[in-house]
């Protein structure tokens, strides 16, 4: 099969590779439709590497994605050939204790797509566990779908924060991880989102949301603007979205008394954590890696319209664009936020 395929650090290719990928009994075969470039992708695309994960030999990309399932297990009875499906890239080892737990998104075993060594799905075809595969519902596109793996990053953000009705939220950062993070903190119950970036063209973005207000760090005073939108109180939850190790290092600036810190941007290096301003607070600080048990969940808050991620899919390519892709999405224009490869285009 032909694929999209990081042969070193700057190079991608798209030529045929052999994959052997049988359907066990639990599994699925799918046709991939739609697949969205991480930044993740763009990373190992620029630097090999990210942490301990290096690329030492030539990698298929790509983790967020949906298709059609075209074969399926002797003993998968809840999909069928012709369903659209999206699927969650992590695989876990199901008798690892963190699976046990309920936490298999820690597992140190899980197999996740597009992480060395593990091949991604910017591929005509995928076998893939039916467990981690899932029905698109009717009114959802494969572009919404393919939307659902860095959705499920803000649900699980949101899921840690532990959100109430009508709580003031601000959000870091408005990347495709903080817009996805706003959209879920509103579907949470927030009545208030802030999100703060300085680049105004994905602001402009934020704002066409209700219920949103989007500050430009660069040349408004954040801590200022939440200290009167809550009276001076501050804000319930602060999500840091950016990876900005001096926005980073403010976090406790913009919270209130008892409120929480969810670190969901990955900063290169060590950060300043002041632990007199989160003592103060009593703050809860929490961190997230990828996520775990949300994926039907955004599927569902996709079909009711409770979350609307068409705003954020700015730019489509086709397969044989892909490398073109990459280098559009290594320097996006601030107007972008979401750039897919549609595979059969």
């Amino acid at each position: 099969m032909r694929a999209v395929i990081l042969e070193e650090t700057k190079r991608i290719g798209i030529r045929p590779i052999e994959i052997d990928e049988q359907v066990g009994p639990l599994d699925v075969r799918i046709s991939i439709h739609t697949v969205g470039i991480c930044g993740s992708d763009v990373h190992y695309y620029q630097h090999g590497r990210i942490g301990p994960f290096v690329v030492r030999e030539p990698m298929v990309l790509g983790h967020e994605a949906s298709g059609t399932i075209v074969e399926v297990g002797e003993r998968v009875s809840h999909l069928s050939v012709g369903d659209r499906v999206c699927m969650e890239p992590g695989i876990p080892d199901a008798h690892s204790r963190a699976s046990r737990l309920g936490i298999y998104n820690l597992d140190p075993a899980v197999r996740f797509w597009a992480t060395p060594p593990v091949h991604g799905c910017l591929r005509p075809t995928v076998v893939h566990p039916a467990a981690f595969t899932f029905k698109v519902p009717d009114g959802v596109s494969f572009a919404e779908a393919a939307m659902v793996e860095p959705l499920a990053v803000g649900l699980h953000a949101v899921n840690k924060a532990r959100i109430r009705p009508g709580d003031i939220a601000v959000v870091i950062g408005a990347g495709p991880i903080g817009m996805v993070t706003v959209l879920s903190a509103l579907a949470g119950g927030a009545s208030r989102v802030v999100v703060s970036d300085v680049q105004q063209a994905k602001l402009d973005i934020a704002g066409k949301y209700d219920c949103v207000l989007p500050v430009n760090d660069a040349n408004e005073d954040l801590p200022g603007i939440v200290g009167e939108l809550t009276d001076g109180w501050g804000a319930d939850v602060v999500f840091e979205a950016s990876g900005n190790s001096r926005a980073a290092a403010g976090v406790f600036n913009l919270l209130c008394p008892s409120g929480t810190v969810v670190f969901i941007g990955m900063p290169n290096g060590a950060i300043e954590y002041d632990v007199v301003a989160a003592s103060i607070k009593e703050a809860r600080v929490e961190h997230v890696f990828r996520y775990a048990h949300v994926y039907d969940r955004a599927l569902s808050l996709l079909e009711s319209g409770r979350i609307d991620v068409r705003p954020l899919i700015t730019d489509t390519f086709t397969f044989e664009d892909s490398i073109a892709a990459f280098n559009f999405a290594s320097d996006m224009p601030a107007s972008s936020v979401k750039a897919q490869i549609v595979m059969d285009a």
